[in-house]
């Protein structure tokens, strides 16, 4: 979430416990399920409130009915895609990407939900002309089974094996998957 604009517009106490946890995650304040502040039984009322511990922050109500409350807002920040600026992954890979024509090879880590056509929009650093490449991959499933850029990695079979390796005390440096890049004609140059 990028705030700046919200801060800009409540410069009040409400925005305090934002400013003192900016740049750090604040995902723990919201509920996993129902991605809303996280409520509790209020001690002294004995009704659910919002559990605010670090303070009650910008459109959070307060456990007291207040007419000085501002409700003008039609959505919670929390839940406005207007500030959304990324998400979390659940998980990062490691990957190897292989140019088969010119023998080099580099090292991602990428997001799992990351399908292969972002991967290989980020592998333009490494290579401007990558998309005039097939992608491909040699395992156990086939040799040389053409990747679904659309998909992701696990979803084109490459499974992450850290947890098998985890289990027996292999290092996660000691097998990358590696996914092979042939070339097949220059369509980025024309």
């Amino acid at each position: 979430y990028d705030l700046t604009p919200l801060l800009e517009a409540h410069k009040d106490i409400l925005a305090q416990p934002i400013i003192d946890h900016a740049g750090r995650d604040i995902s723990h304040w919201f509920d996993p399920l129902t991605m809303d502040v996280k409520t509790h039984v209020n001690p002294a009322t004995e009704l659910k409130s919002y559990y605010t511990p670090m303070g009650r922050f910008i459109h959070v109500p307060p456990a007291e009915p207040d007419v000085s409350w501002d409700n003008s807002f039609e959505t919670p920040w929390w839940k406005d895609e207007s500030f959304v600026v990324g998400t979390l992954t659940q998980k990062t890979r490691a990957l190897k990407v292989k140019n088969m024509l010119s023998r080099q090879e580099h090292r991602l880590e990428v997001c799992s939900e990351e399908t292969m056509e972002e991967i290989l929009n980020r592998y333009l650093d490494f290579n401007a002309h990558a998309a005039s490449y097939t992608w491909k991959r040699t395992d156990s499933l086939e040799v040389g089974r053409v990747l679904d850029m659309g998909q992701n990695l696990e979803e084109n079979g490459i499974k992450d094996e850290r947890p098998q390796f985890d289990d027996v005390g292999i290092d996660d440096e000691y097998y990358i998957p590696t996914v092979h890049l042939y070339f097949s004609d220059d369509l980025t140059v024309a």
